[in-house]
């Protein structure tokens, strides 16, 4: 084992050293949080926090049983409809929900289903009859979460479908099996590794989700662990209940993440392909499946065709001169590509050290290399165990038992939890590329004793290039639109655009909060969509 690993000590140490350093940093947050407190009292679970975690569970659980049963039908749908027109702009328009800033989505929420939104206005000027404030609560939430994951779910779905051999749907149409049959027999065990992971994942982010319960629950009784930490710190000054509420949390996430670490996940920017069915679709079927894609383009579209409407009639001349947007808008941008950046570097480390544990060409026949290859990945996903609140709590107790500049320790905390959030979805596109191209070069590169540079310049970089502009473009919307850990430190002299504005929408400022979230929106869309394609490799696609 050490044999091999003086071999490739060159490529594995960086990994390493990163993988070390993020358990280092969690280690260390975890015995800020429990010193801290008291540890009796932190065993001790009253009423409200039992409420707590009770409601946090309950909507997590049914918001991912409805993202995966909205998402299933989706993805069912699109895949049976290769030929629908606009196809691929819909496919690629679901996929920016995973970018998409949560209090952009809030507010076009609002603006559809709120008091005065569309639906309530349309309803007075043609029946005189209001709906009222029904959007608020658990209806609110789950509305949100479905918004947000159902597309996520079905575009991770739709890869699965049409992964489906062709023979396979032949022997259904020999079979003469119904729609139902060729579900069950056909179609599901292809979706059930997916759905495993994809289910894992949505429930960990409605388990962790902080803006939309803030925004959309309407009440104390609706609050998730994520809201009343920040409420325990920002309004109650009550850090004893937070740091009780952090730990529970904490151990809830690590808990989670624990059980759904054998599920594999995946995230990837191909394009779909067509599913091929060997016989035409029943018109009553095709029906089906075409008026599920409207109607969830209509769902999806509307809030932010609301944001665009609403955002058009805002006097961006004030807005754009004002000094704390501009103070806010400069330190998104910076903040976003930083965290970009190290975001990219830390990824391809740790995807480089990973593949040294799982290739039979390396080290996957060591005795220590599984372990080594999981403890590489878990510190990857470590922003799934500790949210980010829970991490700016930790941030803050350093800040009150350690002096620095002013703004270095919210500073620290926005980077820190930017690159966290955004590294399980950069290793998941990473390292699977990463692996592929070990696997096809390495016997080469070995026998021609190739550098590191030498390797990289001319194997790594040509099929890495498209997926680094993708991550590159990922965790720099995941940063832009994140109002996490900046919730905890946000103040005049340290903003960020979704800062900025969550608090036009809290003092009733609603045409500079549309102006500034149609400006949100158009960033991270452009920076999505344009971005990627900067990096578009041939090399890449053609393999």
């Amino acid at each position: 084992m050490f044999k091999h690993l003086s071999r490739f000590k060159s490529a594995l140490l960086p990994g390493l050293l990163v993988s070390m350093l993020l358990l280092g940093f969690a280690f260390v947050l975890f015995f800020t949080l429990f010193l801290a407190e008291d540890p009796a009292s932190v065993t001790q679970l009253d009423v409200r926090v039992y409420s707590l975690l009770k409601f946090t569970l309950y909507q997590a659980f049914l918001s991912t049983l409805l993202s995966l049963a909205v998402g299933i039908v989706l993805a069912w749908s699109l895949a049976h409809q290769s030929q629908f027109k606009g196809r691929s702009v819909l496919v690629a328009l679901f996929s920016s929900s995973l970018v998409l800033p949560t209090l952009i989505v809030a507010f076009g929420l609002i603006g559809v289903y709120g008091r005065n939104g569309w639906i309530n206005q349309f309803s007075l000027s043609l029946f005189d009859h209001s709906f009222g404030s029904y959007l608020y609560g658990l209806f609110g939430i789950l509305l949100a979460h479905t918004y947000l994951n159902a597309s996520f779910a079905a575009r991770a779905l739709l890869h699965s479908f049409e992964s489906i051999p062709k023979e396979k749907y032949k022997l259904a149409k020999s079979l003469n099996f119904t729609i139902f049959q060729r579900f069950i027999y056909i179609e599901l065990p292809a979706l059930r590794s997916t759905l495993l992971s994809t289910g894992s994942t949505i429930f960990l982010l409605c388990f962790t989700s902080f803006a939309i319960v803030l925004i959309l629950g309407g009440s104390p009784s609706y609050n998730t662990l994520e809201v009343a930490i920040y409420e325990a710190v920002r309004l109650d000054f009550d850090i004893a209940m937070a740091l009780k509420l952090a730990l529970i949390q904490l151990a809830v996430s690590t808990l989670l993440v624990v059980f759904s670490s054998s599920f594999r996940t995946g995230l990837s920017n191909l394009k779909t392909g067509e599913l091929h069915i060997p016989w035409k679709e029943k018109k009553h079927i095709t029906a089906v499946q075409r008026t599920v894609i409207v109607l969830f383009a209509l769902f999806f579209i509307l809030p932010l065709l609301v944001i665009i409407v609403d955002g058009m009639g805002a006097d961006f001349g004030r807005i754009v001169k004002e000094e704390l947007f501009i103070k806010s808008f400069v330190t998104s941008l910076i903040l976003a590509t930083v965290s970009s950046l190290i975001t990219v570097i830390l990824a391809l480390l740790l995807s480089d050290a990973k593949r040294y544990f799982v290739l039979q060409t390396r080290l996957a026949d060591n005795v220590f290399s599984k372990f080594f290859s999981i403890l590489v990945s878990f510190s990857g996903n470590l922003y799934l165990a500790v949210p980010s609140l829970v991490m700016g709590l930790g941030f803050f107790l350093l800040s009150q038992n350690y002096e620095a500049p002013m703004l270095f320790w919210p500073t620290a905390a926005v980077l820190t939890a930017n690159v966290l959030m955004s590294m399980p979805f950069a290793l998941s596109v990473l390292a699977p590329v990463m692996q592929k191209t070990a696997q096809r070069y390495d016997k080469l590169a070995f026998s021609l004793n190739l550098t590191s540079l030498q390797r990289w310049v001319y194997c790594e970089y040509p099929y890495l290039k498209s997926p680094l502009g993708y991550v590159f473009a990922l965790a720099f919307c995941f940063s832009l639109g994140d109002l996490g850990i900046i919730a905890l430190f946000g103040s005049d002299e340290f903003s960020t655009l979704p800062w900025y504005l969550y608090q036009l929408m809290g003092s009733y400022r609603t045409s500079d909060a549309a102006g500034v979230a149609l400006i949100l929106l158009a960033i991270t869309l452009s920076v999505f969509i344009l971005l990627p394609k900067l990096f578009r490799s041939r090399v890449a696609e053609n393999n």
